[in-house]
């Protein structure tokens, strides 16, 4: 078995949502887990619905305290009571956040930090897709600020805690969900917030996932040394309320004999997120782009599922490098407190 596709038989011949191919809480108990991340902290962006919850509860089975963000304060609070029921030593607390509002993100963040002095891993999993043209409270594009600049500015803001919690017996990690939407468009570092470029919401979506994925490689890249690994998860094809945008909420997509096999379940959907963030193929090394619970392969014409590969530009370093600096100056020019780059 290859130790980085542990499951490629599983996806081999897919056939919906609930078939063999494995679901999170599968994650944990193959890696051994069950209750043996008491005393870790792990923080989860956007987990009042769709995959975040099942990142969520599969994470608390470990028994690491389990910090999560989320807009709806009622589903939050239930899935804190819920998660809270089941006899695991961690801690489980529900942070409400609005990821289009810097200010609202840094009032989380100090309340994270005055509840915790510990954060051994960070899953960037909120996002939204195929919005009208619109922008975030702070002047962004609404994919590029809430999927990509809500991140970048929660990561520089904890980073220091990560890269403080870090040993080389337990690195640190930081786990970008992305999407295979990323290959529908590369970042335009210039125009990231379609001021002169004419505005396409697939490709402003595309876009943002892109820089999910340049923003894991250039935390790999530049902290690697220091015991901090980032990596970037395409979760599958799964019916969320990501595509309540698109005609009948997405769900004719779904229908089509190409795609249904290969849908997913919440469940199924947060394995690799669950993967990437607590399995150990990953304690040690990042850097890459992960789908079907696997190391994902550069996109060909002969590939048998292109939506799970990558596109060339997923891995353009002078993009992510670019798009980094971009995006410190613009989280700079809405707080310029402590975030400075190191």
């Amino acid at each position: 078995m290859d130790r980085l596709a542990p499951y490629a038989n599983d996806h081999k011949n897919p056939n919906g949502p609930g078939d063999a191919r494995p679901n999170a809480l599968k994650i944990i108990r193959d890696q051994g887990l069950d209750g043996s991340l008491e005393g870790k902290v792990v923080l989860i962006t956007g987990c009042t619905s769709g995959i975040g919850v099942q990142t969520a509860r599969a994470i608390h089975v470990t028994g690491a305290d389990v910090y999560f963000t989320g807009r709806d304060q009622t589903r939050g609070q239930q899935l804190v009571e819920q998660l809270s029921k089941d006899g695991k030593p961690g801690k489980v607390v529900f942070l409400k956040t609005e990821m289009d509002c810097l200010a609202d993100i840094k009032e989380t963040i100090s309340k994270f930090e005055e509840k915790s002095s510990i954060l051994n891993i960070l899953i960037c999993n909120a996002g939204v897709a195929f919005m009208p043209e619109g922008t975030t409270k702070d002047g962004f594009e609404s994919h590029f600020g809430i999927n990509h600049i809500a991140h970048f500015y929660i990561f520089q803001k904890l980073k220091n805690m990560l890269l403080q919690s870090a040993t080389p017996g337990f690195p640190s990690r930081v786990v970008m969900v992305s999407s295979a939407g990323h290959r529908w468009s590369s970042v335009n570092v210039d125009d990231p917030n379609f001021r002169e470029t004419p505005y396409d919401t697939s490709k402003a979506y595309g876009a943002s996932k892109t820089a999910n994925i340049w923003m894991a490689n250039e935390i790999e890249r530049r902290y690697n040394s220091r015991n901090l690994h980032a990596t970037s998860v395409h979760p599958g094809m799964i019916l969320t309320s990501l595509g309540r945008n698109l005609e009948g909420g997405g769900a004719s997509m779904f229908e089509a004999p190409n795609i249904a096999p290969r849908a997913k379940s919440l469940e199924q959907g947060a394995a690799t997120t669950v993967w990437a963030a607590v399995g150990k193929e990953w304690a040690h090394q990042g850097g890459h782009y992960l789908a079907d619970v696997q190391k994902a392969d550069l996109v060909t014409p002969e590939a048998v599922d292109p939506g799970s590969c990558y596109s060339p530009h997923a891995f353009d370093e002078t993009g992510a490098e670019r798009l980094w600096d971009k995006s410190l100056e613009l989280v700079q020019g809405i707080d310029p407190v402590s975030m400075g780059d190191s």
